[in-house]
C-alpha cells in the first residue's frame, strides 16, 4: 500500500481504505478462484494496482466520463482506476465467467458504486465510451477491431477519446500502421525496475493508419 501513497498523495480516507482492502480481498478470492498468480499476489500493489494506475499518470478522467475495461481479468486496470476516479463510470467486461465473479465480489467488498460488469465478449456490448482501457489482452490491430464503433464522438478531455492500452516491450512493429498513437513510458512516472519496459499507449478514435 505504501507504493500507492508514494505516487498518489492526495487520496481521501475512503480511497485509502479501499486500496488497503485490495490485498485481503484478492488473497481470499484467489484461494477459491485463481485469477492472479502466486508471485503476483505477493506483489499485488506493484504488479497490478500501481501498473493499472499508470493510466492515471497519462489521463485524469473527468466526472461522468464513461470508461470500458476490456478483458479485465481479475479487475485490472478497472478496479484501481474506479477507486481513484469515483465520479467516473466504469464498465468491466470479460468473457470468462469465473473472473467476473471475482471482480463482482471484490467490487462488493470495496463498496464501489461507479462500476458495473458484463460477462461476455466486447463485440456484444451495445454502448459507447469516452475511453477504452485494457492490459495487453491482444495485439493492437485485433483490439481495434474488437472495439470498433464503441468510442463516443463527443470530446470532454484534452486527450482525444480513444484507447488507453497498457503494453510492454518493443511496440514499433505492432504500432507501425498507427501513426497517431502516442507512447508514454511508465519509467517516466514510476521508479521501480518492474516498469522498465512498460508503457501506456494512447490511440485516438480517429487514428490514421499507413
Amino acid at each position: 500500500m505504501e507504493i500507492i501513497h508514494k505516487y498518489f498523495k492526495n487520496l481521501s480516507d475512503t480511497q485509502i481504505e479501499q486500496f488497503s482492502k485490495l490485498q485481503e480481498l484478492y488473497e481470499d478470492w484467489n484461494l477459491k478462484i485463481n485469477v492472479v498468480s502466486r508471485k503476483d499476489i505477493d506483489e499485488l500493489y506493484l504488479r497490478h494496482v500501481l501498473h493499472s494506475l499508470g493510466i492515471a499518470k497519462v489521463m485524469q478522467f473527468m466526472p461522468d466520463t464513461k470508461v470500458m475495461d476490456v478483458g479485465t481479468g481479475g479487475g485490472f486496470p478497472g478496479i484501481p482506476l474506479a477507486i481513484l476516479f469515483p465520479e467516473t463510470q466504469f464498465h468491466l467486461v470479460d468473457s470468462i465467467g469465473k473472473k467476473i465473479k471475482v471482480v463482482n465480489e471484490v467490487v462488493e467488498g470495496l463498496g464501489l458504486e461507479n462500476l458495473k460488469t458484463t460477462h461476455g465478449r466486447v463485440e456484444e456490448v451495445n454502448d459507447t465510451y469516452d475511453f477504452i482501457v485494457s492490459r495487453a489482452v491482444a495485439q493492437m490491430e485485433t483490439f481495434v477491431r474488437w472495439t470498433k464503433g464503441k468510442i463516443s464522438k463527443k470530446q470532454n478531455h484534452e486527450l482525444k477519446n480513444g484507447i488507453l492500452y497498457l503494453k510492454g516491450g518493443d511496440l514499433s512493429e505492432e504500432l507501425k500502421k498507427y501513426t497517431t498513437a502516442t507512447i508514454y513510458d511508465l519509467p517516466n512516472y514510476f521508479d521501480e525496475p518492474f516498469f522498465e519496459t512498460k508503457k501506456v499507449v494512447h490511440l485516438p478514435m480517429k487514428f490514421k493508419s499507413k
